[in-house]
């Protein structure tokens, strides 16, 4: 008589198993059995999961052929032989669990749910069951039912952590973070060493945005468990968050050297916080260090010409990349970022052979072609530049940088309406782009349509409260025109405000007081404007009519006189000057070569 040693006896099939067939159910009968609850990895005393007697000889039968049907990964087999076998022994606890399972397994929730709701919550008999239980049914979004598995499952097996830490995180997915904190925390009663314990309780702080007591938790979790990476990530986190960047370049330095020294994920951490502290010699020993034990390290070779580059070192951060593209020429990035380190040298031609390599292994690399228009456009080379930009909008018709430099070669050829039909494109395509619209309005103010003017500018600043231009370009227009004068007043000191060393949003300002009436106020600022932007006729201009309404007419004139000779085209302020009766302004430039308020 064959029997497996799973503490009862199996019953032999009335029917006459072969020898050989006995043999293979036996085992079988093993293998469900540690395959289905293996011991638990926190707690070694877990038992071993028992099977219990299935009354029905035909009960053994039908979960044979569903554990066989299970190993060849065949469940909608296994559920059906299993199913059948219930039919014989509808009283089987392991046969509705195996279901229910099995059920789960296939995405069955409501009938995962239905069947396990049959098995009483006191006929659970160990951890693994218990955490399977809970997950079918927090799976199916019946928390209820769970969290009261959880409670249970506690109250059987104080001390494993399993399901505690199961149980306080279902309740942070439901954003129940007391009640998570109070799992936690009896898992600490219990297990004081838990170092998975003190994490969680710091991910509740952070929910409760008690930042302080959160790294507190995450210190403790490292003290308790040095190699715990999620809680030096989150450590970290927060340091930097706090602005303590050196105590967050210690913690990982700490982890580098006392738990793994080959962290890749960790050194780049540490280089980027050293890079935000400007200390770039320490980045570039790390990146040194990630190239020594990978001299092919792509991320690390391109992040030092990064650094090179940021340090103005353009001929190291060069060499870096074609050192790169040497060994690997099909890395169009790495190439594309060498064309923008020959921008930045104002080696245009070199820019422009650098893309235009990239382009023949790829004709359909998007940013080599954008950036062939860029260049294009500011050496004015502007049928190129179209060329190049219509070429982008094909490639990529949702990426708003094309449409913007299209505007922007049309408005230096001085085609506002095709400037104007290309940026509304980009609008269309690409709406929240709040740069397309400041743009599209100066295009408008072009075409001497104010009413779009203000429409666009004010889209951009709603999508954008801080776009210093567009403040200072509808402030400016407003008082240019002397309508809404205080309102001018008020976008122009938001400029202002945030560019305080802007000129040209100086000047706005001063002229916006100056239409307001507040001429001291605004002769202080044109005095700014002037002391920030010396060569700009027009804030000269106005600092001029400023004088005249003082009635100083000396300096007055000689404002003028030196915005016009920064501008002798401007025949409006020539008239002006002749009618204040300061003469003929040509006749005057020779007498007077600097301004001198």
């Amino acid at each position: 008589m064959h029997q497996v040693s799973l503490m009862k006896p199996l019953k032999i099939f009335p029917f006459g198993l072969s020898c050989i067939r006995c043999c293979v159910f036996s085992l079988l009968l093993l293998v469900v059995s540690c395959g289905t609850a293996p011991q638990s990895a926190f707690n070694k005393q877990d038992p071993p999961l028992i099977v219990e007697e299935i009354v029905h000889p035909q009960a053994y039968f039908h979960f044979l052929r569903g554990s066989l049907a299970e190993l060849n990964s065949d469940g909608s087999e296994a559920l059906e032989a299993y199913q059948m076998g219930l039919t014989f022994d509808p009283d089987s606890i392991f046969l509705k669990f195996r279901i229910a399972k099995l059920h789960f397994a296939l995405a069955q929730m409501n009938a995962a749910v239905n069947m396990a709701k049959q098995i009483p919550v006191e006929d659970i008999i160990n951890v693994p069951m218990f955490l399977d239980m809970a997950k079918i049914f927090s799976g199916a979004g019946e928390h209820t039912d769970a969290l009261r598995i959880f409670v249970e499952s506690e109250r059987r097996f104080p001390l494993e952590r399993r399901l505690y830490l199961s149980h306080g995180n279902l309740l942070l997915t439901q954003e129940s973070y007391q009640q998570a904190e109070g799992v936690f925390r009896d898992l600490l009663q219990h297990v004081p060493d838990s170092a998975e314990a003190h994490y969680y309780l710091g991910m509740v702080a952070i929910k409760k945005n008690m930042k302080l007591e959160a790294l507190g938790h995450f210190e403790e979790a490292i003290t308790l468990n040095k190699s715990f990476e999620r809680a030096y990530v989150k450590l970290v986190t927060l340091l930097e968050e706090a602005g303590e960047s050196q105590q967050a370049i210690q913690s990982i330095d700490m982890y580098l050297k006392e738990v793994n020294p080959h962290h890749r994920a960790f050194r780049l951490r540490l280089i980027a916080l050293y890079i935000a502290q400007k200390d770039t010699d320490q980045a570039l020993e790390h990146l040194d260090h990630l190239l020594e034990q990978n001299p092919g390290d792509l991320h690390a070779q391109v992040r030092k010409a990064q650094i090179f580059g940021e340090q103005g070192d353009f001929a190291a951060a060069i060499d870096e990349l074609n050192a790169v593209l040497q060994n690997r020429p099909h890395e169009l990035r790495v190439r594309d970022f060498l064309g923008l380190l020959y921008e930045e040298m104002k080696d245009y031609d070199r820019a422009i052979q650098t893309y235009q390599a990239n382009v023949q292994i790829d004709p359909t690399f998007f940013d080599s072609i954008l950036h062939l228009g860029f260049v294009s456009y500011r050496l004015k080379r502007n049928e190129e530049a179209l060329s190049y930009l219509d070429q982008a909008v094909k490639l990529s018709p949702k990426r708003p940088e094309p449409y913007l430099l299209l505007g922007l070669t049309y408005f230096q050829m001085e085609e506002y309406q095709k400037a104007k039909d290309s940026l509304e494109n980009g609008v269309h395509q690409d709406p929240s782009n709040a740069e397309l619209h400041f743009n599209l309005g100066t295009a408008y103010d072009k075409l001497d349509r104010f009413d779009g003017v203000v429409r666009a500018m004010e889209q951009a600043l709603e999508l954008d409260p801080k776009h210093g231009d567009a403040l200072n370009y509808l402030g400016y227009s407003y008082a240019d025109r002397g309508i809404n004068v205080e309102e001018a007043v008020s976008l122009t000191q938001r400029a202002v405000a945030i560019k305080p060393h802007n000129g040209y949003y100086v000047d706005s300002l001063g002229w916006a007081l100056y239409k307001a009436g507040r001429i001291e106020e605004a002769l202080e600022m044109m005095q700014r404007a002037v002391a920030l932007v010396s060569d700009d006729p027009v804030i000269y201009e106005h600092l001029g009519e400023i004088f005249l309404l003082r009635e100083e007419h000396e300096k007055a004139r000689a404002a003028w006189v030196h915005s016009l000779q920064l501008d002798s085209t401007n025949d409006a302020l020539k008239q002006r000057f002749r009618d204040r009766g300061f003469g003929e302004p040509v006749s005057t430039f020779s007498q007077q070569s600097t301004y001198t308020p």
